[in-house]
């Protein structure tokens, strides 16, 4: 089995992991741009609650189970943090507690970004993308800037591209710029 975080190989559950992700993040994102009238980031939060949690919970407990302990913490992990923030969106907070959750929440793509080392653009680029959105939107919410926000979500729809780009070219063996198409082990662009 392939213990990287990245697309995997076609078929294998972290080819789903990423295809969910890709799906919420890319909802997640393009909600908080506004870039669509009348489409906001609340009205991803069923989406994020049983795609991004609970179907990228279970997909970690798979990658687990298979022993791939980088995809299971990132996609369990990853799946904690969506079904947390579903099913929190609507209710009272403060400002201060969101960006307090977005800031912890983004200290966990960063260890997965560093976990992620070596395995290329879509593997470590997803991760590092994630964590400067949440970033983004923790510091956004500290200072009430909307233009922040903003600016997280564009960068959490491209990290949502990547990801959906990596599930994709799993399944259809498109390139993955590491030198190698996806699904095909020890072939490099080199030989």
């Amino acid at each position: 089995m392939d213990n990287d975080v990245s697309a995997g190989s076609a078929g294998s559950t972290s080819t789903l992991g990423h295809l969910a992700l890709g799906l919420t993040l890319l909802a997640f994102g393009v909600g908080n741009t506004g870039v669509i009238d009348n489409v906001t980031a609340a009205d991803a939060a069923a989406l994020a609650t049983w795609v991004g949690g609970v179907a990228l919970f279970v997909v970690g407990l798979l990658e687990f189970r298979a022993g791939n302990g980088r995809s299971g913490t990132a996609f369990a992990g990853l799946g904690a943090f969506w079904f947390t923030w579903g099913t929190a969106v609507g209710g009272e907070t403060s400002a201060e507690a969101a960006g307090l959750f977005m800031l912890l929440w983004a200290l966990l793509a960063l260890t997965l970004t560093a976990a992620a080392s070596g395995s290329g653009v879509l593997g470590q680029g997803v991760y590092g993308l994630l964590t400067l959105a949440l970033l983004l939107g923790a510091i956004a919410a500290f200072a009430g800037n909307d233009g922040l926000a903003k600016a997280g979500g564009w960068v959490g729809a491209v990290a949502g591209l990547a990801a959906w780009y990596g599930a994709t070219a799993a399944l259809a063996k498109w390139p993955t710029f590491t030198g190698r198409a996806a699904g095909r082990r020890g072939v490099t662009a080199t030989g």
